[in-house]
């Protein structure tokens, strides 16, 4: 493989990256515009919340069966353009089973998307040999930033949720589909065979294994955990606990991925410097310290601040998860990627309704509590992000 083939699958991977992050930025930060659009209610909210990260799941149990068949890069490139469109259906409807719907082929596709382009980022991290994945996250935080500023011009002026959207389709979409004739999958090496049966038994080898990817995963979950709470909850808490204007509540996540895009264009140089244990113990205690600035902000501002700090600390979490579980399984990180994105969604999946539901039992300040308290957890499982012998594949 040419090293101009390697340049042009990275930068390929880049802007689906980068695209996915547009559409889930004008997702969640449109919540509330959601909520009026289709009547759906505060104690229903969770509900739905719940359900796109429970089929996401399913979708990432699916690309890994894919991957034993088809090339991650065949499932990405069919996956981002039914993402995109879903999204165009949540802004589409006029009834609340249109919107199940939408929420549903959004959740599932997005599952396959967000394994296969990460099974894709760690096998050419692999193939540079050093640290790159930060990168590609760097590219996802871009476009959240893109999204939520389209999110904030969009609800500042007054448009419609479709015609938001139409827009980001249309351009993104064929982006997308003309960027994937670049995308590079792994090229097996001696170690992995060049059979159907030697990828099968390296993925039975990693099932074998679960235990070794275990400390992974939690720190997948708590990360997420964390995300989620910022995603799906930053909107509210800034217009409803702090008081802020609709307009202003888009701000927070644009300032979280603001600061998530410093924090990954910079982490993987740290990497090199200071090794990824130390970039994840120095993430954990950011983050830490974000979540109490939100739990104690008296207005939005110093919420917002709180959000700057979540940011930076959250950031580095979740790209050095996956290129641990690729080093841990050189010979089997497709299938290790896709069981550990699933843990995403478990993430997801307890952070938003917990957040919910601590906030209706005592109030959302002390909510922002638990998710600070365990990405502190994560300092305990941080020895994992250092290089060791790989397992036996």
């Amino acid at each position: 493989m040419t090293e101009a083939r390697i340049r042009h699958g990275r930068a390929a991977l880049a802007f689906s990256f980068f695209a996915q992050g547009v559409a889930f930025a004008l997702l969640v930060t449109r919540i509330p515009a959601v909520q009026d659009r289709y009547g759906v209610s505060d104690a229903l909210l969770p509900v739905f919340l719940a359900a796109v990260p429970v089929l996401a799941g399913v979708g990432s149990v699916g690309a890994e069966q894919l991957v034993g068949r088809l090339p991650p890069s065949v499932v990405l490139r069919w996956a981002q353009p039914v993402v995109l469109l879903s999204l165009l259906g949540v802004g589409a409807g006029d009834t609340m089973t249109e919107l199940a719907v939408a929420l549903g082929v959004f959740g599932l596709s997005v599952g396959a998307l967000d394994a296969s382009m990460n099974m894709l980022g760690v096998s050419l991290q692999h193939t540079y040999g050093r640290s790159i994945m930060l990168g590609f996250h760097a590219a996802y935080s871009l476009g959240g930033i893109f999204g939520a500023t389209l999110a904030w011009l969009g609800a500042h002026g007054q448009l419609s949720l479709f015609v938001s959207y139409l827009p980001v389709a249309a351009v993104l979409l064929p982006g997308a589909l003309l960027g994937s004739r670049w995308y590079v999958d792994a090229v097996p090496g001696p170690s992995t065979g060049d059979g159907q049966g030697a990828a099968t038994a390296d993925a039975a080898e990693a099932a074998v294994a679960f235990r070794m990817l275990l400390p992974l995963c939690l720190v997948m979950t708590f990360a997420y955990i964390g995300d989620s709470t910022v995603s799906n909850w930053s909107a509210k808490y800034l217009q409803d606990v702090l008081g802020s204007s609709e307009q202003l509540a888009t701000v927070p996540y644009n300032v979280y991925m603001a600061t998530t895009l410093i924090g990954r264009s910079l982490g993987d140089l740290g990497v090199r410097r200071f090794g990824a244990a130390a970039v994840v113990r120095a993430g954990a205690l950011l983050a830490a310290l974000g979540f109490g600035t939100v739990a104690a902000a008296p207005g939005a501002w110093t919420g917002m601040l709180g959000f700057t700090l979540l940011g930076l600390g959250l950031c580095v979490l979740v790209p050095q998860t996956f290129a641990a579980a690729g080093r841990l399984f050189p010979g089997a990180s497709d299938a290790a990627v896709a069981r550990l994105n699933v843990f995403n969604y478990v993430g997801f999946l307890i952070g938003s309704p917990l957040v919910g539901v601590l906030g209706d039992i005592w109030n959302h300040r002390v909510a922002m509590l638990v998710p600070m308290a365990l990405v502190l957890v994560t300092l305990v499982y941080a020895r994992e992000f250092a290089p060791r012998q790989p397992a036996a594949a």
